[in-house]
């Protein structure tokens, strides 16, 4: 890719920074180390939706994945496809990290085993350190992958809300207080086994809880304690008000104790349901808790900026969002500078789980957006480059580590 000498400056300003990666799904480098891996790993993950809605049958995925079939014979499954989703954004960080890592300018009938011999050879402990230090320049990466032992030189982690957020049948509830040796006969003893379960992640290094948007009453606890004592004797029960409630409560308990609450919005499924306007709603009944809005709110792009713009506590994360639309992540990136005070942005997320050289990829792509978006307004004479190295600072460290209050 060609860059403006504006573009190559700021560039390799931000390559020299250590940058806090403000949300991954990696586990621990053992659940990568102890895994076989080949090419196709590089095509797992986001890349699965491109496959899919190519022409490639779910089941013919899930095959391609499947060590048990020799790579030949899940290349033939993957090679019809490769034409129709090289050119995504979603397929760029592949053909990245396969240069990268493993000498490769392209993936295909001729490559694919040699790279796949070099992704086994280097699939080894460090694996980590060589992607996330010593390629990326990443300082450390905020996780969600529903656990907390992680080694926090790489890895923070962020627990799903709902564990304790969210409730659907006395069985549950009874499991979930057997787990903290607890006993639940009223909603004021759940209340305190989410108080002690969050506390229990926190002591574990836990900087945040993870939930998705959604529509949202005002809590109402008198009638959430009918209905969860109706679930506890085996009647049945009006959900929505006993989950309603928890989830306000959690945003509470993650206020109480420091930790930030993290949204997913838009993208995924019918992402209807992920619409980031819903959190209108909810955002305000939290003053203290410090929102971080995922994606952009994709496509809901503009609303999720305007969100940003009008309330304190809401920080918007840019994690993804560089692989789902490069063109609608600048457009939007320029427009926040317009709207948005230049501490409430988090430049940079990957977003992946095992295929963690793909970090590299998104990485690189997530620079080049800043690097179109600062250097335009360099180029226009709004800013001097002085000026944008210190913003592209702020959105890809300085922010992320104030925000998640982190130790670095």
């Amino acid at each position: 890719m060609n860059y403006t000498p504006t573009e190559e400056h700021l560039i390799e300003a931000m390559e020299r920074m250590e940058i806090v990666d403000a949300h991954e799904h990696l586990p621990p480098e053992s659940s990568r180390t102890n895994a076989e891996v080949d090419v196709l790993t590089l095509f797992s993950h986001y890349t699965r939706t491109d496959l899919i809605t190519a022409g490639m049958k779910p089941e013919e995925y899930d095959r391609m994945f499947d060590q048990s079939i020799a790579l030949s014979e899940r290349w033939k499954l993957f090679r019809p496809h490769l034409e129709n989703i090289r050119y995504g954004s979603y397929a760029r960080p592949a053909f990245i990290a396969a240069k990268e890592f493993y000498g490769y300018d392209d993936i295909n009938d001729d490559t694919y085993e040699a790279i796949s011999g070099r992704m086994a050879a280097a699939n080894t402990p460090g694996i980590y350190d060589r992607v996330i230090r010593e390629k990326c320049n990443i300082k450390v990466c905020l996780t969600q992958a529903g656990r907390t032992d992680f080694d926090r030189n790489y890895l923070i982690p962020l627990m799903p809300l709902d564990i304790y957020g969210s409730v659907s049948s006395a069985e549950e509830v009874t499991k979930k207080a057997d787990d903290l040796q607890m006993q639940v006969s009223h909603l004021d003893d759940y209340l305190e086994l989410a108080n002690r379960g969050v506390n229990k992640w926190k002591s574990e290094g836990a900087v945040g809880l993870k939930m998705s948007t959604r529509p949202s009453t005002s809590p109402d606890q008198k009638a959430a304690e009918e209905q969860f004592s109706k679930l506890l004797s085996g009647e049945k029960a009006d959900m929505r008000t006993i989950n309603n409630f928890l989830m306000h409560k959690m945003l509470d308990i993650a206020a109480e104790l420091d930790m930030v609450v993290a949204v997913h919005t838009g993208m995924w499924g019918d992402f209807r349901t992920l619409d980031p306007k819903f959190m209108i709603s909810i955002v305000p009944q939290h003053p203290e808790t410090r929102f971080d809005i995922y994606h952009l709110g994709m496509p809901w792009v503009r609303e999720t900026a305007v969100i940003g713009k009008n309330f304190p506590n809401v920080w918007l994360n840019f994690c993804w969002c560089h692989i789902i639309s490069p063109k609608m992540t600048c457009s939007v990136l320029d427009e926040v500078i317009d709207l948005v005070p230049m501490n409430k942005i988090l430049g940079f997320g990957g977003d992946y789980s095992k295929p963690v050289e793909k970090i590299y990829g998104h990485l690189v792509m997530a620079r080049e957006d800043i690097a179109t978006v600062l250097g335009g307004r360099i180029d226009r004479g709004l800013m001097n480059m002085d000026e944008a190295v210190c913003i592209a600072q702020k959105w890809l460290v300085d922010n992320p580590r104030e925000l998640y209050k982190l130790d670095m």
